[in-house]
């Protein structure tokens, strides 16, 4: 029996395929980098579950996790994204779709690439590993616009589920 989750335009990751053997591959690796991510969390005491939304193997891909919380105050349903970019997770309140989550992720990610411009950090912001600097901040705001340009329009149609 499969399970019924609060999102749509997400498969099992079993069913995960990309364009050809190759991409496969780099989005299975892109799989395990979501579940080390997760799994790195104390709060995250085991995943049940790990759902495809999109991708590109070895640049973005947003995936859909039911886990197992070990305190009560942790939302079992996540978005993860992963890529050659911040990994990041995005509760599902305002995100129902792959789409809408990367389209989340990117609004969070601006905002710590505004205050990171200046040098500045906040608990506010989605937490980024790397040093708030000018550069930092420069650099992932290109791949940002990467996404939003080029990423995103190639991934949904207008239906906003995974082509």
């Amino acid at each position: 029996m499969q399970e019924e989750l609060p999102v749509t335009g997400v498969v099992p990751t079993s069913a995960m395929t990309g364009e050809d053997e190759e991409e496969t591959a780099r989005l299975r690796d892109m799989e395990g980098q979501a579940r080390a991510f997760l799994s790195s969390f104390q709060w995250c005491e085991s995943i049940e579950g790990l759902y495809f939304g999109d991708g590109v193997g070895g640049v973005c891909t947003v995936f859909f996790a039911h886990i197992k919380p070990s305190r009560p105050d942790v939302d079992e349903y996540l978005w993860v994204v992963v890529g050659d970019l911040p990994s990041a997770y995005l509760v599902t309140d305002d995100c129902r779709t792959p789409k809408q989550a990367l389209e989340g992720y990117i609004e969070e990610m601006r905002k710590w690439v505004a205050l990171a411009k200046a040098g500045q950090t906040s608990h506010d912001v989605i937490p980024v590993n790397v040093p708030p600097t000018l550069e930092s901040a420069e650099a992932l705001e290109s791949r940002l616009d990467a996404l939003e340009q080029k990423i995103i329009p190639q991934w949904f149609d207008q239906t906003d589920t995974v082509q």
